[in-house]
């Protein structure tokens, strides 16, 4: 009788550890298949250009009545850094990221944002080319590395 008790005891202790590491698996197994699904669907994003961010240079030329401008060092450089900004090597603007990358992100526009002006304030009949050919995005401009983008206003 008393070996039965023991044998039953040990039964349910073993069942109860059985039991206890299939939750702890199960629970792992959950967790870990949620965080593959959330970077499947991040990485199925076709807005999302990078995950590990961007370090990229395009070029920005502005011209007014056929006048080249200047633009100002340090757009988008102070108290916040921003990720689109200017330094001392104009006329190279700085795409900066360190994580996760969208198209809006290296829209054209942004620039202008982080410097304070509106795109159209620099006369009338703007015209844009982006590495030679005319291009009609202007604010939307997805910029890439290496671009050389110009602005021609009248």
């Amino acid at each position: 009788m008393a070996a039965e008790a023991l044998a039953s005891t040990l039964l349910t202790k073993v069942m109860k550890n059985i039991a206890a590491k299939w939750w702890i698996i199960s629970i792992v197994v959950l967790i870990g298949g949620l965080f593959g699904w959330s970077k499947l669907l991040q990485s199925s994003d076709p807005g999302v250009i990078a995950q590990k961010g961007i370090h990229w240079h395009p070029r920005l030329e502005i011209y007014i009545k056929g006048e080249k401008i200047e633009i100002p060092e340090n757009i988008g450089i102070g108290a916040v850094h921003q990720p689109v900004h200017t330094h001392d090597d104009l006329p190279i603007i700085h795409l900066e990221f360190g994580g996760v990358v969208r198209e809006k992100d290296l829209e054209l526009g942004n620039f202008f944002r982080n410097w304070g002006k509106d795109m159209r304030s620099f006369g009338n009949n703007m015209r844009m080319t982006v590495n030679g050919a005319e291009s009609t995005e202007f604010g939307d401009y997805m910029m890439r590395d290496g671009d050389k983008i110009e602005l021609h206003y009248e």
